[in-house]
This record gives C-alpha cells, structure tokens and sequence, in this order.
C-alpha cells in the first residue's frame, strides 16, 4: 500500500479568507488519511510544499466533454470513434488544468467513464446525466425548419447531447433508460438555449406534466432532476415541478433567488461561456442564430451573480464550454472575481461544488477520507484568481486519487 507525505501544505478551500498554517497531509491507497501540522509516519515519498498553496482539486460542475465543436447538430453526426478520440484529449486537459473532477451535463455515456476510470483515457472523474432530456423543437433539436426527419439516432450517437421525447409516456421510458445507462442523475431542457435553432429563451418546452413525470422517476430512483434554465418563468415551473438543480439562471428573477436561498437549491451559473460566445462564437463554429441570442443572457447572469452571492444562494463552478473554447474552462475564476469574493468564487469549484455533486467529504475538500485529489498553486489564488488559469502553468503539483498527474522536478 503506498503512502505519500505533503509537508507544508498551506490550504485554501473557499471556506477561509486566509490559508491555514502550514499542515502535514497523509495519504494512503489514493485517500487522505491524516491532516494536521503534526502529521507524519513513515511513507514511501514525501513532498516539501513550502511556499506553494495547496487546494482541493477543482470541481467543473457544467461541462459538456463530448462537444468537440460549437456546431453540436455539426457534433452529433460525427463517428462515435472520432468523438470519443476528441473527448480523451479534452478531458485530458481538464485534468491538467486542476480540475479532478467534473460534472458532464449531456453526452458522456458509461463507456468514456468507464474509460476513465480503468485509466485508458487520462481525465477528470466523471459524473454523468448520459443524454439530456428535450422534447422536439426544443434545446438539442437541432434539425431546423426545413428538416422534418426522424432525430431518433440522437438516441445512440455519442456526439449528440441530449435526446427528444415527448409526452408523460415517452420522457418516463427516456428518463429510466438513461438510469438504466448509468446516468447519476437526469437532465432536462426545460427552457430554450442558445446553441440550438428553434427555441427561444423563456421558451417553456414541457408541459407540467411532463416535468412532474421526470422528477417523479429520478426520486424513484434515488437522484435528482436538474433543468437547462434560463427565464424565471421557466424556473419557478421547474422549481415548482419538483426539480432541485438549476443549471445557468441568467434570467432568474429577486423573489425566486430568495427562494432557492431558503430552499437550499443549488444554482450552476456558467457566465464564461457567454462572455466568449459573444466575442467568438462564430470564429468556433457557433450558428449565426445562436450568436444572437446570446446578448440575452449574457449581461444578466453576471448581475444576477452578485445578488445570489448576497442572498446566500448555494453556487456550484461551472463553465459549459464548446468545442476549442473549452481551453478557456478556468475563465470563469476571474470573471466571477470581479463580482463576488475571491474565496466564495473558489468555494464555487470546491467544497461548494461538492455539494451540487452529493459527494461532500468525498471530493471539494482535504479532509480524512476523502479523495485524494490535491492541487498546488504557486502563490495566493485568494489574491488573485488568475493563478488558476492558465492551462495549469502556475500548478507544479497535481494529484487524482492520490496519483501523481503532474508533479515538477523541483518537488521531487
């Protein structure tokens, strides 16, 4: 059994404005066994942290790692060998950028977890919804006007994002199909988007219905439902229907902020998608009718980010990037910076997180029993939060389950 000593770990988590004295970290078959400044036995290899910052590994809460282009109606026709091929090395640069653990939000299957974690693929640990949910016309039908043929393969591309049902009947077979798939939880387009052609936002796609019947087989289940939303309208529905996550909330109005403060409802904003969709979605291959919905959203969410901060709204990190904007996930860092503090923004990606996840003390945290999943950072990011960015250039030591990802040659 192998045992690693990190000596000197100043950690920061978001729960402090300040790191913590300098603190001894055990670990042994890839958990955290002991954490404290007089930590120590006899281990096969020992770390000096002195003068680094040591910190959870990242959690992403809102990723899409099989969109290997903005076009995702472009993306779903694509071979499934040629999508997984791109989705190995986009996960591998997650992972080099800190982030050990991600959320995908549409399209990761069983097969690319699987791939991760019997170490095939070399990537973040995966927590999969399989296929969103969408009804026809709605976010992930990507047809348009002018095409009126079957979307039933969307089932069973790997490319594709989500898949269309519709009526009570339909969404329940599709919601426990994709149980049955391996999804940890389910996914639902219950508001229009961006990325697709025929749903406006504030588009309120399912019926009540329709969204009772999916919360209702994810509880049965033992999980959750979470909604793609945008419109308050659409989110007081949701929220209304029984769902318990809220993904983007860009249009989220004061008294439902107030609500899922007092509801414990978590909220994944993903302002760094807008921000560079605006700027260079079409250079990526974002539609021209998807480029001008963004300005919808765009402004809002940044505002709205400041009120739920205020409100004491529970706010996962997430950055639902596409395609070759992906290389810009620890965006989003910075940019809530400018509007919230630096510790509550990586709160966001770390002990925060881990509760939109339901993995506390598992992962987001250094803690006994936990994953080991460790960062280090050259410098305070609680002083500046673009240490984080970067491609992972200011992080000389990253660890998944206590495997070395990256470690530089001067800890060694």
């Amino acid at each position: 059994m192998t045992t690693r000593l990190l000596k000197n770990a100043r950690i920061v988590d978001g729960t402090a404005s300040e790191p913590t004295d300098p603190m001894n970290i055990v670990i042994e078959d890839g958990r955290i066994r002991e954490v404290g400044a007089n930590a120590a036995t006899d281990t096969d290899e020992v770390l000096d942290l002195a003068g680094l910052t040591v910190m959870p590994g990242l959690i992403d809460c809102h990723v899409h790692v099989i969109a290997t282009t903005a076009d995702l109606g472009l993306n779903a026709s694509l071979p499934d060998s040629l999508v997984a091929a791109r989705s190995s090395v986009l996960m591998r640069n997650m992972l080099m950028r800190g982030f050990t653990t991600v959320r995908d939000l549409g399209g990761a299957d069983r097969g690319l977890q699987q791939a991760v974690e019997e170490g095939i693929f070399l990537g973040p640990r995966l927590v999969i919804c399989g296929k969103a949910l969408s009804q026809t016309g709605g976010h992930t039908d990507y047809r348009g006007p002018y095409d009126n043929r079957s979307a039933a393969w969307y089932d069973q591309s790997l490319g594709a994002m989500g898949r269309l049902c519709d009526g009570v009947a339909e969404v329940q077979r599709a919601a426990r199909e994709e149980i049955k798939n391996g999804a940890q939880f389910v996914k639902v387009m219950a508001d229009g988007g961006v990325s697709s052609p025929s749903d406006p936002i504030g588009y309120l796609v399912y019926s009540i219905d329709e969204l009772k019947a999916l919360v209702e087989i994810a509880r049965n289940f033992g999980t959750y439902a979470t909604g793609h939303l945008y419109a308050d309208e659409a989110i007081v529905r949701a929220l209304d229907c029984g769902f318990e996550c809220i993904e983007h909330g860009n249009l989220i109005g004061d008294d439902t902020i107030a609500r899922v403060a007092r509801e414990g409802i978590p909220v994944v904003p993903t302002n760094i998608t807008y921000d560079l969709l605006a700027r260079r979605g079409a250079e990526f291959g974002l539609p021209p009718e998807s480029v001008a919905k963004v300005a919808d959203v765009r402004e809002h969410g940044l505002e709205r980010l400041e009120k739920m901060h205020a409100a004491g709204v529970l706010m996962g990190y997430g950055s639902d990037l596409l395609g070759g904007m992906q290389t810009e996930q620890s965006g989003e860092f910075p940019l809530r910076g400018r509007y919230i503090p630096a510790d509550a923004v990586i709160r966001s990606a770390t002990v925060d997180a881990a509760k939109v996840l339901r993995m506390e003390g598992e992962i987001g945290t250094i803690a006994p029993g936990a994953h080991a999943d460790i960062i280090a950072v050259e410098g305070n990011p609680l002083d500046d939060l673009e240490l984080l960015t970067g491609q992972g250039a200011h992080m000389p030591l990253i660890l998944k389950g206590g495997e070395a990802v990256k470690v530089a040659s001067s800890l060694r």
